[in-house]
């Protein structure tokens, strides 16, 4: 078949540098040899050029817009939906009508963790697909042992715990040897209020707000330690930005983070538990052989999230979807 042409929708912009825009415009790339993928914030059959050969829309409920008119104006062609960790743990738990209505109007559902298929609902499950993302593998840089700096990448919003690491900061303020930076826009600007106070009362926390995509790739590299704090999530970005780094993960034990690393992944605490985060920390800092074995965990992670598996399950669900020639995904 001749090359499709697939409206990608998702509802981050470029600037606001979250994973469902890392996302799109990894797909775009990955599928250059397959399809021309247009990303775009939404549909409304008015855009300018050819009409698609389908759509694919990020997130069930912020492109419920998009996806109902799709879904109208073209009956018979192929519609995508891309569920994201507000749409699983979130949005559908609490029944919202546009997210289930999208689950209704797709064709086929896709799921960047295994964990993502207990959040969904049973009727639907037949029709979804598990895809990990990927990244580019980063070289392991050597770390110094005088102190650990451990970095947390994720815009202020309730959904990835920011409060959670400003009590963590509050409890270690007497250790001179743990360091804490922290990445991401104030969304919510309250929040943003309390990480600049708490970085001027506490030196060993820093609030750096949002960084471009290439130099917080650069920070992960450089830190000894990713936290990962999230309330929710579909399927972080960032983690498997840091297992392809050789960066150990400090995570919430939530479903999403769980799907990425594994059920027996040595590096979890307890979901809002400031205490149980602070022990698992300290405990990585005083006992240098579980840094090290968490280091070695990830390294031996890291081949899941290379591009080339993404890439092959990407074709063949465009397959399953009538958008490309491609067998069943493994």
């Amino acid at each position: 078949m001749s090359r499709p042409l697939i409206h990608l929708v998702t509802p981050a912009r470029a600037a606001d540098n979250n994973g469902n825009w890392q996302t799109a415009a990894r797909w775009a790339r990955l599928l250059r040899s397959t399809a021309d993928c247009r990303i775009a914030g939404d549909w409304t059959g008015t855009e300018p050029g050819p009409l698609p050969d389908g759509l694919i829309a990020l997130h069930a409920r912020r492109s419920a817009g998009a996806v109902a008119r799709w879904r109208a104006a073209h009956p018979g062609r192929p519609l995508g939906l891309v569920l994201t960790g507000t749409d699983l743990y979130k949005d559908l738990p609490a029944g919202d009508p546009q997210a289930l209505r999208s689950l209704d109007l797709a064709d086929r559902l896709l799921l960047l963790q295994p964990e993502a298929l207990q959040a969904l609902p049973a009727a639907h499950r037949a029709r979804a697909d598990v895809c990990w993302q990927s990244t580019t593998p980063r070289r392991t840089l050597p770390k110094t042992s005088r102190h650990l700096r451990a970095l947390v990448v994720g815009h202020l919003r309730a959904e990835k715990a920011p409060e959670l690491i400003f009590a963590l900061a509050e409890l270690l303020a007497e250790r001179q040897d743990l360091f804490i930076d922290h990445l991401g826009a104030p969304l919510d600007p309250a929040l943003g209020a309390q990480a600049q106070a708490l970085a001027a009362r506490c030196p060993r926390y820093r609030w750096l707000g949002a960084r471009p995509h290439g130099e917080t790739r650069q920070r992960i590299q450089r830190a000894h330690l990713l936290i990962h704090p999230s309330h929710m999530e579909g399927g972080a970005h960032v983690v498997m930005e840091a297992v392809c780094s050789g960066t150990p993960v400090l995570a919430s034990r939530v479903s999403g983070n769980v799907g990425m690393l594994g059920e027996d992944w040595p590096g979890y605490f307890a979901p809002g538990d400031a205490d149980s985060l602070r022990l698992a920390l300290v405990a990585l800092r005083d006992e240098p052989a579980r840094l090290a074995t968490l280091q070695a965990r990830a390294e031996a992670l890291a081949p899941r999230f290379l591009p080339g598996h993404e890439q092959a399950c990407l074709r063949n669900w465009l397959g399953r979807l009538g958008l490309a020639e491609a067998p069943g995904c493994a």
